[in-house]
């Protein structure tokens, strides 16, 4: 399985960025994809997910502000990401993960990571 990230860029406070990541390989029983983020010096955190029955989740720090969604044809994860402030500067990456019930990890695939800088 591999996870091809793309869209990071520079961008200025306020603006917006669309991040995309292309699955492609057999996936077996992966049933959430997800995006997290990983600022220098700081933990890998969550960002968002979406799960094979589009049901999505937000962590408070980006909710309204960061969508999630996917295109089954294009087998293609997107990150609309508006209103950006500079603490969303951080590597980003996409994650597609086989979950059991509970919500745990069986198994997981990380892309390559997308810079996202915003600053003035």
């Amino acid at each position: 399985v591999q996870l091809q990230a793309s869209g990071g860029g520079l961008v200025r406070p306020g603006g917006s960025l669309r991040l995309s990541c292309v699955v492609s390989g057999s996936i077996g029983t992966v049933n959430v994809l997800g995006w997290y983020r990983q600022a220098p010096g700081k933990q890998r955190d969550l960002v968002a997910t979406i799960t094979i029955g589009d049901v999505t989740k937000y962590p408070d720090s980006v909710k309204g502000r960061f969508t999630i969604s996917r295109d089954r044809a294009k087998n293609t994860v997107y990150l609309q990401m508006n209103s950006l402030k500079p603490e969303d500067t951080a590597v980003y990456y996409c994650n597609a993960a086989s979950r059991n019930s509970g919500g745990g990890v069986r198994y997981e695939y990380w892309g390559q990571g997308t810079q996202v800088t915003v600053s003035s």
